[in-house]
């Protein structure tokens, strides 16, 4: 038997607490540099997926060189792939090689979602459903369509960590993300007649557009401050409708001007670019030629066109112009149809918008060829309708019929209500609420977009001085916009709701002329309108979106967009 000392034991006892103290400061220091050093992706996106299911134990490491495997044969997918290989390396550094058809590669799209549906049932949403499942073999992106494989990588990619400097492997937690988006149209409008923006500038705003999840483009190409499209049968309407000798300076209209011509207009070729661009990242440009008020720039080109004979320049301040298209003279229906039938050659959207907003009547009141069209058409003014009003719904209805023709469905601002509305008119509801309310009533297809939530050329801080001036009369701030129901549960009977397509917001440019200043109105107020259009009520939480804001301002960065720092 081995006997020790009294001090031989204490010693030996000193030095393995000594040596126990030691060992747990050096495990503590390397699970410390591990949490420092750890990579993790962050399912916590915006928009909200449907279903998020996580082991925040077990990850997949997503490493450099890792594969993606997918059916070569399918254009679409193919470009698919690319998108998130680019995207994975900007976030990451990690460059994946193309496997196609590999199947051990870490990454796997596929088309073979797991619920089939019959083609003549499947709605639009579902079109855009996708799974996302991470576990020990990688990471499988499955879809229905392509559209949903690309959000599905836009899912993935903002779940991404942003790594900077040296490559290092990406922790994916296991999960299993279920998604698709709540409405079929997702709009963001996007105003070119005011102020003219580059098509390099038209690209980023659709990459942003598709960040988000949006999927409409509302282009609006015409104002009385400037026409912005080509019209081949009228070359000058483009060259001299586009330009105003000067822009009124500040709020309102102060009468100051800055004394320098401006102008721009795209041709057909850059705007069938911008729809390609688009389509290839599942984005819809629905054109916008305003009609028949906001025209002035056009009357500046052809002043027989209006009531008065002009001269009409292309206005240099904001507002309402008196001066619109005449009701009566039989060329002015001759002039919309051949602007229309050259946009229709140009924009493959099966809706067209008409605006229908704006359009004073003063001048036709007091015009003798609209007034001899009212009384030829037999129109008289009712409890409902001024014969002026109806004469602007036989414009529509006329315009309409062409574009059936076209195979194309027409959408107007609820001012379109005005003087009865045919059953195939899509109404955007603008002045708040009820004139979708009762569109919706009438039968009619709705697009929620009103001005109080959706109005985003508003200030969205409530300390006017910390944000660049804009239009000022209310606050839209990104919580009022994160606000916003647009089915109206306690109006609507559910078949009612039904014909609501979706909601957008609208940036209007009468005091955003620069890059810069568009991408701050944007966001991140389109963040909170991304999960009015793509998430369910009960998903939605502005507390929660709060905490979720800062990984995707991260991604905002890296693109190199500009954003309000701050959020109300």
């Amino acid at each position: 038997m081995l006997l020790y000392s009294q001090n031989t034991v204490k010693n030996i006892h000193t030095i393995f607490m000594r040596s126990l103290f030691s060992i747990s400061i050096l495990l503590t220091m390397f699970v410390y540099a591990g949490t420092i050093n750890a990579q993790r992706a962050n399912y916590d996106v915006i928009p909200l997926p449907k279903s998020v299911k996580v082991d925040s134990v077990k990850v997949f490491n997503l490493c450099k060189d890792a594969g993606v495997a997918f059916d070569a044969t399918n254009p679409e997918v193919y470009r698919n792939v690319l998108f998130l290989c680019e995207w994975v390396k900007e976030m990451t550094g990690i460059e994946l090689k193309l496997t196609p058809n590999d199947k051990k590669a870490a990454i796997k799209f596929s088309l073979d979602y797991p619920v089939k549906i019959d083609a003549a049932e499947i709605t639009e949403q579902q079109k855009e459903a996708y799974i996302i499942k991470v576990d020990k073999k990688g990471v499988s992106i499955i879809a229905r369509e392509p559209a949903g494989l690309f959000r599905a990588a836009q899912t993935l990619r903002k779940s991404l960590p942003v790594i900077k400097g040296a490559v290092k492997p990406v922790e994916l937690p296991f999960a299993e993300i279920k998604d698709e988006p709540r409405f079929e149209y997702r709009g963001v409008l996007l105003d070119c007649g005011r102020h003219y923006f580059s098509v390099d500038f038209i690209k980023k705003f659709i990459d942003v557009m598709a960040l988000h999840g949006s999927n409409q483009l509302h282009w609006h190409l015409t104002e009385d401050q400037g026409w912005r499209f080509e019209v081949k049968a009228y070359p000058t309407l483009a060259t001299q409708g586009s330009v105003r000798a000067e822009t009124v300076i500040g709020p309102g209209n102060s009468g100051i001007y800055d004394g320098v011509p401006y102008g721009g207009y795209y041709t057909q070729e850059e705007c069938r670019e911008v729809v390609r661009y688009a389509a290839e990242r599942y984005v819809n440009v629905v054109p916008e030629i305003d009609l028949p008020g906001h025209m002035q720039s056009a009357l500046h080109v052809f002043p027989h066109l209006g009531c008065t004979g002009g001269p009409y320049p292309v206005r240099t301040y904001w507002g309402v112009s008196r001066e619109v298209l005449c009701g009566g003279n039989p060329e002015t229906l001759t002039f919309l149809k051949t602007v229309l039938g050259e946009l229709c050659d140009v924009f493959p959207s099966k809706i067209i918008h008409i605006g229908g907003d704006e359009c004073p009547k003063h001048r036709w009141k007091d015009c003798p060829k609209c007034q001899a069209k009212i009384k030829e058409l037999g129109l008289k003014s009712n409890d409902k309708h001024t014969a002026e009003n109806q004469l602007q719904s036989y414009i529509n209805r006329e315009v309409e019929a062409f574009m059936k023709e076209r195979g194309r469905d027409i959408i107007g601002w609820d001012e379109i209500l005005e003087g009865g509305l045919s059953g195939r008119s899509i109404v955007m509801s603008w002045r708040g609420i009820k004139g979708g309310i009762a569109a919706a009533r009438q039968g009619h297809r709705v697009i929620m977009s009103p001005n109080v939530y959706s109005y985003i050329d508003h200030p969205q801080l409530k300390d006017y001085g910390k944000q660049p001036r804009t239009t000022d009369s209310y606050l839209v701030s990104a919580s009022k916009v994160y606000s916003f129901e647009p089915l109206i549960p306690d109006s609507l009977t559910a078949e009612q709701q039904k014909l609501i397509l979706g909601p957008q917001v609208n940036l209007w440019t009468e005091h955003v002329a620069y890059p810069q200043h568009a991408f701050y109105q944007l966001l991140p107020r389109l963040g909170a309108s991304s999960e009015v259009q793509w998430c369910l009520p009960e998903q939605k939480d502005f507390e929660q979106f709060k905490k979720r804001l800062p990984r995707l301002k991260k991604v905002y960065d890296i693109m190199g967009v500009n954003y309000c720092r701050q959020i109300e």
